[in-house]
């Protein structure tokens, strides 16, 4: 490790973008400090809480929900838009024309459209939990300009926080969005942890909290296992020969990944369990009376500790297979293998090649897919086995359940790999 930060030091293009992560970081956590004013935050923090939905959001936020703060949306606006755009180039072609054929132009294009979208996403969000803190009483504007002064500041900070994930990508190391994510759930952590801890006796539920440290273990365990595992294709490539020099006669091997997908199916599934209980939470209050029962029987499917369960389990499934279709595509696989002389012993070149890599993905995916649903919804089994250990505090044992561990595993593992992939192509460079 001293060994490693040496290097990184040595390295003046990867020591600024590490230091500029850091310092964006540290422009993030400043603004999750400024609350929006004339509001009681006890009683926020109270009722975020006292609340499943709104303890993961707050989850994500770094606190930034139970604290009122101006970014107390994060990045779920953005997160919600990227994945409504991504489902839409199932329906429409020249969509997935965009996104999958014309290249890093289409892509921004693409992550513009998302962008725009944010926008009125931040927008109805911050009005929805506006209306239902005033509902419930936990809130009140006198002034109805305070409330529309608030939403735009709470929609254009979620713009900027849009901007400074982008900004990371761009110019650090690592992923933007999945840092401040990973950010948020770092400084959430300990906090979460002491109130867990004070909240009961130490010594009567001793054993609970050793099997608690035991399953986190084997939780961190299996991440970086499933992470890092990967099935393994021989491939052989065939000779060539030009003018006196032979080439290729060689072996190798295409390596697959477990879980491809990495984390993303995990918040893309919280993203679309959030948004439609959070307008549940609302428009339960309606007049309208059927609006008002849909509404209401979303928010018990939500609360309903087996049927969230179940549903964040097949989202994470589902999510996984979508994405994992996303960044890798078994027919360009094929083709790049075919173009470079490449042929997998036994299967032809070509379609059967494609079809044997896309069968051997989706077995190997259905593993990572269960262990992501199986890590998601740890947290609701905890608390169903250990219920004295986390009495009164869903939101700690939701922050330091399976969900958080796999984001902060997999964005850590993720960012070393990039750092070590910067530090190889340095080293390559000035050999």
């Amino acid at each position: 490790m001293i060994e490693l930060i040496s290097r990184i030091w040595k390295t003046p293009e990867l020591r600024a973008k590490i230091f500029f992560v850091l310092a964006m970081m540290g422009f993030f956590r400043l603004a999750a400090a400024i609350p929006i004013p004339g509001i009681d935050a006890t009683k926020v923090s109270n009722f975020v809480q006292s609340n499943q939905i709104f303890g993961l959001l707050n989850l994500f936020t770094g606190g930034s929900l139970e604290g009122f703060s101006v970014v107390m949306l994060g990045v779920g606006p953005y997160i919600t838009a990227t994945i409504i755009f991504q489902l839409l180039t199932m329906i429409f072609p020249k969509l997935k024309k965009l996104y999958y054929e014309e290249g890093e132009r289409g892509r921004q294009r693409f992550n513009q459209y998302a962008r725009i979208l944010t926008v009125p996403l931040a927008m109805l969000q911050a009005f929805g939990f506006l209306r239902l803190l005033q509902a419930r009483e936990v809130i009140t504007f006198s002034d109805p300009l305070n409330i529309v002064t608030a939403i735009f500041v709470i929609t254009a900070s979620t713009i900027w926080l849009m901007w400074l994930g982008e900004l990371i990508s761009e110019k650090g190391i690592g992923n933007g969005v999945s840092l401040i994510i990973f950010a948020g759930i770092i400084t959430t952590l300990p906090s979460a942890v002491f109130r867990t801890l004070i909240q009961s006796d130490q010594l009567s539920h001793l054993p609970e909290y050793i099997l608690f440290a035991v399953v986190a273990l084997i939780v961190i365990a299996g991440v970086v296992l499933i992470n890092e595992g990967q099935r393994q294709i021989p491939v052989s490539y065939a000779k060539r020969i030009r003018g006196m020099r032979v080439y290729g006669g060689v072996s190798s091997h295409l390596p697959l990944r477990v879980n491809s997908a990495g984390v993303i199916p995990i918040i893309f599934a919280l993203s679309i369990l959030l948004f439609p209980g959070m307008m549940a939470s609302v428009l339960s209050g309606v007049g309208f009376a059927p609006v008002a029962r849909a509404a209401q029987a979303i928010s018990y499917a939500v609360q309903n500790q087996t049927l969230y369960a179940t549903f964040y389990f097949f989202f994470v499934v589902v999510f996984t297979y979508f994405y994992t279709s996303v960044v890798f595509d078994p027919k360009e696989v094929a083709q790049n293998l075919q173009k470079s002389g490449g042929f997998i012993p036994g299967i032809r070149p070509g379609q059967s090649t494609a079809a044997f890599i896309s069968f051997i993905m989706n077995r190997i995916t259905l593993a990572g897919a269960i262990f992501l649903g199986i890590i998601a919804v740890l947290p609701t089994v905890i608390q169903s086995v250990l219920p004295a250990l986390f009495s009164g505090s869903g939101t700690a044992s939701l922050t330091i359940g399976g969900t958080s561990v796999l984001i902060v595993v997999s964005v850590a593992i993720e960012t070393f790999k990039q750092i070590g992939a910067q530090l190889s192509l340095h080293d390559y460079e000035n050999f």
